[in-house]
């Protein structure tokens, strides 16, 4: 596989599919770039309030909407300018699957060009939308991480790079509980008041995409100044959370913006 300094990591993610149609954990990690990554909707018109129109095509009697990872490569298909929505990957496969719609990926425009099929935005939208459980449980000994198979590192130190500004760091050990169970435990470092279950919701998704069948990984929360943060960080593997600029005031939202307040397709 041959790469460029123009590839997108949606492009780098399609040629590693492309190059054994038989590897499922690069099937995985294909669609966990692409539900992780900005997308720009090819629209009819522009946005009204939080309704768009999206530009629909058929094809063998399925309906499909135009997405691309780059505004230029937008332009380039249309050959002009035209309206467009940029909406995160994950919000795009929960309104096509509603919808019963399949998505077209940089068509003709660059080497991650997909037709990807509604049954596959539907499933992936079905994953997508699997919350991990809570428990509770006594910690009695922490130790280094063990055995954790390279993929799930590598898809956890991908997954936290796109949860920036959420929490300052992350913590991976291996721990017991009292009641003689071993896991590992995640610990995130001085989370962002309220972003608990997006953190937890990550690590869930990374677990999933990274294909370990029936894998489990705890997630828990601490503040610096705990004892525990500092046995964390003997014992632990870091992880260190991207920190975003400080946030410049802004105009009125873009549609799909909010996670909370989804755009309607019209």
């Amino acid at each position: 596989m041959t790469q460029t300094p123009h590839d997108t990591p949606l492009d780098i993610a399609h040629a590693q599919m492309m190059a054994d149609e038989g590897d499922d954990a690069a099937r995985l990690r294909f669609y966990e770039r692409l539900a992780d990554c900005e997308l720009f909707l090819l629209l009819i018109e522009e946005p009204v309030d939080e309704n768009v129109s999206p530009q629909v095509f058929e094809v063998e009697g399925n309906s499909f909407v135009l997405v691309f990872d780059r505004e230029e490569r937008l332009a380039e298909f249309v050959g002009d300018v035209a309206p467009f929505a940029a909406l995160s990957g994950r919000i795009v496969a929960s309104l096509l699957a509603q919808q019963g719609m399949g998505l077209g990926l940089n068509l003709e425009v660059a080497p991650s060009s997909i037709l990807i099929p509604p049954e596959a935005i539907a499933w992936l939208d079905q994953t997508l939308g699997n919350a991990p459980s809570e428990a509770e449980a006594k910690i009695e000994e922490i130790s280094t991480p063990a055995g954790l198979p390279e993929a799930l590192l590598t898809g956890l130190d991908t997954k936290l790079a796109t949860a920036a500004g959420l929490a300052h760091s992350a913590y991976l050990v291996g721990v017991t509980y009292d009641n003689g169970v071993r896991s590992h435990l995640l610990t995130f470092i001085d989370v962002v008041p309220g972003a608990e279950s997006a953190l937890a919701k990550a690590v869930s998704e990374a677990l999933v995409f990274s294909g370990i069948e029936a894998g489990a990984l705890d997630v828990s929360f601490a503040r610096s100044a705990d004892a525990m943060a500092a046995t964390l960080a003997k014992w632990g593997l870091k992880f260190d959370l991207p920190q975003p600029e400080e946030a410049q005031e802004v105009g009125r939202a873009a549609p799909g913006s909010d996670p909370e307040k989804p755009p309607i397709l019209r």
